[in-house]
């Protein structure tokens, strides 16, 4: 017979589980999508001129690195996007998500010190904390996309 303990901890790891696909599939549309746009519509190039080289002209960062990131972080974006929709690998995903967040929250700041976390940054951020503390193992529908 089941004790009530040992129900709490499937019950526990059903709710793992449901939460880690939520924010795994979140995180997935939100740099998808964005990552989308940025190559699809945008184009890659005019990323790098006009939210990199152009923006950054005056500050220290060489332009080849500039345009270097402005070129591959839509790619990065909707590479890392796809995979976390489809499950598998997501936590070292998720970590290379959160250095892209590093390198762009460092941009947004250096443009303005104080710099408001609170819009996009702060919710990937938490997702991506969620993606990387939950393990994956525990993502029933990750598992099943292998």
């Amino acid at each position: 017979m089941d004790s009530p303990h040992m129900d709490n901890r499937l019950l526990q790891a059903r709710d793992l589980s449901w939460i880690r696909f939520f924010a795994r599939t979140l995180l997935g549309i939100l740099f998808a999508m964005a990552g989308w746009w940025k190559v699809f519509e945008l184009g890659a190039g005019n990323h790098a001129r006009q939210y990199f080289v152009s923006a950054f002209a005056d500050h220290w960062i060489p332009e080849w690195l500039l345009w270097s990131l402005g070129v591959v972080i839509p790619y990065w974006e909707l590479a890392a996007g796809i995979v976390l929709l489809l499950g598998p690998y997501s936590r070292l995903v998720a970590i290379s998500l959160g250095f892209l967040l590093l390198i762009t929250t460092y941009g947004h700041a250096l443009q303005q010190p104080l710099f408001d976390i609170d819009g996009h940054t702060f919710t990937r951020l938490l997702l991506i904390f969620i993606v990387i503390l939950i393990p994956a193992n525990v993502d029933l529908l990750a598992r099943r996309a292998r």
